[in-house]
């Protein structure tokens, strides 16, 4: 008796025709089926997911920034300039113009201090918005061709947050945190190779001024085989980010410079307290970002120094308020958890002395309930925790905390 041919049950191939068969129960099928059954669950998946974000948001710049308001406390100028430009965003992508008109897209730099609310505006503008949002750390980019990431990673993190949707991505946001840390040695062009400072510079050039860039879908160096997708940024609308740590001293020198003569103004006055205010391109420039960049970063906004009554609020006042957190953790313990105010004076005065802004709260917090959390599950008789300043002064001051104090 004649043996039976193999034959693919999808579309009747002979094994000799195929790479490669594989055996079911019943059947078998061969690896061009495989490819084609799996282009056919991509776009049936991708569909349930582009949905998501096929309506832009119809919302006004006040609505953004009352957005803002419930969980970023203080930074009217910032929350104002993120609120106008993320509401143009949406302008742009509605608009169709009878005329020639192109409006340019309103990129973003924020400056500020380590622990004021850079990252968490961001993060915040992400729950608010119906397009696709991505924030990306500028600190692993290289130049090509070196060890690191390149530039265009940060679109593959922008096609992954909407399941590879091309269309949707291309009208989305991208947040580059710690701009800052890509900045030349100095002020004078480079002559040597920069690799992770001037030529990613260079390299993000054209990403955020608008171009059909081809971006790896899998994102870095790893997977070379990769199929490029084609993605373009004229509508991709980029926020930066930096502490720009060293700036307020090239501020004060450029401002005491301008006090000197006769035609100074006697009302214009260094407000030393928040220097950033004063900020302009040309101290971005000093500090050494390149003019091209700064160019394609025209809204330039600053966050204020946060002071003890502002980090109060931060403690007690937004949706997610740390203390709203610790006072949920102990009650799934049925532990009440009771905060009196001169406590929160004392971890917001310490937060300002150890110099870590909004961001050392949580480190404070730890260090004075850490020892609570340890142990009262254990002790099923305890109901209610009380964290005054005698209790809050004697927990930080034992800590190892201490040592690290500010000089």
């Amino acid at each position: 008796m004649a043996k039976e041919k193999i034959k693919c049950s999808f579309c009747g191939r002979d094994k000799s025709e195929t790479l490669l068969l594989i055996a079911g129960i019943d059947g078998h099928i061969c690896d061009a089926c495989v490819e084609q059954a799996m282009e056919i669950v991509r776009e049936e998946i991708g569909e349930k997911h582009k949905s998501e974000f096929k309506e832009i948001p119809d919302i006004t710049p006040k609505q953004i920034k009352e957005f803002l308001d419930g969980y970023v406390i203080g930074q009217e100028e910032a929350k104002k300039h993120i609120a106008v430009a993320v509401y143009n965003h949406f302008k742009r992508l509605k608009h169709v113009s009878a005329s020639d008109i192109e409006i340019d897209k309103s990129n973003i730099i924020l400056v500020g201090e380590t622990g004021t609310g850079k990252t968490l505006l961001a993060k915040t503008i992400a729950r608010f918005l119906n397009v696709p949002f991505t924030i990306v750390d500028a600190t692993v980019f290289t130049e090509a061709g070196y060890v690191g990431e390149d530039v265009e990673s940060m679109l593959s993190r922008l096609l992954q947050a909407c399941d590879y949707d091309v269309k949707a991505a291309e009208r989305g946001i991208v947040y580059i945190d710690e701009i800052d840390k890509i900045a030349r040695k100095n002020d004078n062009p480079s002559i040597t190779r920069d690799v992770s400072g001037e030529g990613v510079q260079q390299a993000m050039l054209k990403i955020l001024e608008g171009a059909e860039v081809n971006v790896p879908p899998q994102g870095g160096r790893k997977h070379p085989e990769q199929k490029m997708v084609k993605v373009n940024t004229k509508n991709i609308l980029f926020i930066a980010g930096g502490a720009f740590s060293g700036i307020d001293k090239i501020i004060e020198s450029r401002m005491n410079a301008s006090q000197i003569g006769y035609k100074h103004d006697a009302k214009e006055k260094i407000n030393k307290e928040n220097i950033l205010e004063h900020i302009t391109h040309q101290d971005l420039k000093k500090f050494g970002l390149i003019p091209e960049l700064i160019g394609r970063l025209p809204v330039l906004t600053y966050l204020d120094r946060l002071d003890e009554d502002a980090l109060v609020k931060i403690l007690t006042e937004p949706k997610n308020a740390l203390v709203k957190q610790y006072t949920e953790l102990f009650a799934m313990e049925g532990i009440k958890l009771v905060f009196k105010e001169d406590s929160y004076r004392y971890i917001a005065k310490k937060s300002i002395e150890f110099k870590l802004g909004a961001r050392g709260l949580r480190t404070i917090l730890e260090t004075i309930l850490t020892d609570a959390m340890y142990e009262l599950p254990s002790k099923k008789n305890v109901k209610e925790l009380v964290v005054d300043l005698a209790y809050a002064k004697s927990k930080v001051e034992s800590s190892k905390l201490v040592k690290f104090k500010a000089a």
